[in-house]
């Protein structure tokens, strides 16, 4: 199998075959890393190389972000020398870089595109969450990046309480059929926010810890056509499930850390979780993880395909998902520096 050196295509075919949990022992940190659901249906899927076609001398970095619009056309966000946002059409032929030398472009997390075609870039570096309108220009920010002028702030014991409209280290959005916001938030507040269809707030769950309702880094947001919110609740793994109002409704947390998740749109939606290796490298870590599940949206486990690697058909830890049609996934891949379908 050949090493992916470029953006490869990933393709999910979505037939099953049986697949057992080996019985070897296990280390400490593979015990804590592994998912707990066993006897889980294997997925097959095929992968093929070079699907995005990028201009000479222009290259991925870490592959952070990757949705899909109406249109079919791909959206990567990446960190390389800088945050860099590029758009690609169907067939994976390079269109245009959007927002370049943007002032809320600093540290890449996530980018998404709503029902209207609207894309969002999720911003861990400035505190941003940025929505461009289908033609590429900026029409609502939400959080505001720290002034350079401050210079440092000295390392407080605690976090200062979390505020309406500040983030601290945010790192994904999504939206209800209202049109309401959600933002996960993130790696300093440990909550999601809800805002209105106007960036007004509404409300907000979480603190960090690990009971219910409460978060420790939420890192990965997606809702149902309900307005059900599922957060990747990553250093707890766990999955948990609210309700419109932010109200808890359930917990799963047997499909490992959730790095990243994604529920199809349709009549009958999936919910997608990857269990991704940790993007240090830890060699026996990634042994025991590196899968992707498709679950019902009730929790049930359908199957689970991919593993841990660099090579092609391998996931070098998947950060974000894109599944709008549910049989044909695109991952974004940190250490592999690929968007991939």
């Amino acid at each position: 199998m050949r090493r992916c050196l470029r953006p490869c295509l990933i393709v999910a075919l979505l037939y099953a075959r049986p697949h057992f949990a080996q019985t070897h022992d296990l280390t400490p940190a593979q015990k804590t890393a592994k998912a707990k659901a066993q006897n889980v249906p294997e997925i097959g899927f095929d992968s093929t190389p070079n699907f995005l076609k990028l201009p000479p001398n222009l290259y991925l970095g870490e592959g952070i972000g990757v949705a899909t619009n109406s249109k079919g056309h791909i959206f990567v966000y990446t960190r390389s020398q800088q945050t860099r946002l590029f758009e690609f059409d169907q067939t994976g032929k390079y269109i245009r870089e959007i927002g370049e030398g943007l002032y809320g472009f600093a540290f890449a997390h996530a980018v998404r595109v709503d029902p209207q075609d609207n894309i969002w870039a999720v911003d861990e570096g400035t505190n941003m969450v940025i929505k461009f309108n289908p033609q590429g220009r900026v029409v609502m920010l939400l959080g505001r990046r720290p002034e350079s002028v401050e210079g440092m702030k000295a390392t407080a014991a605690t976090e200062p309480p979390a505020q309406p409209y500040t983030f601290n280290r945010p790192t994904d959005v999504a939206w209800d059929p209202a049109g309401n916001i959600f933002v996960s938030d993130g790696y300093g507040n440990s909550r999601v926010v809800k805002y209105d269809k106007n960036g007004r707030y509404i409300t907000s769950v979480g603190s960090k810890g690990s009971e219910r309702g409460q978060l420790n880094l939420p890192h990965t947001i997606a809702a149902d056509a309900k307005g059900n919110v599922y957060v990747g609740d990553r250093s707890n793994r766990r999955i948990q499930v609210f309700d419109n109002d932010l109200q808890f409704k359930a917990i799963y947390d047997q499909v490992g850390a959730p790095w990243a998740v994604c529920i199809s749109p349709g009549p009958h939606q999936y919910l997608y979780s990857s269990n991704s290796n940790p993007d240090n490298n830890v060699a026996d870590v990634a042994a025991v993880t590196g899968e992707i599940y498709k679950m019902e949206l009730d929790g049930t486990i359908l199957g689970k395909f991919g593993h841990a690697g660099k090579q092609l058909g391998e996931f070098g830890t998947v950060h974000e998902i894109d599944c709008r049609n549910d049989n044909e996934l695109l991952v974004s891949q940190i250490t592999a520096w690929a968007s991939s379908k």
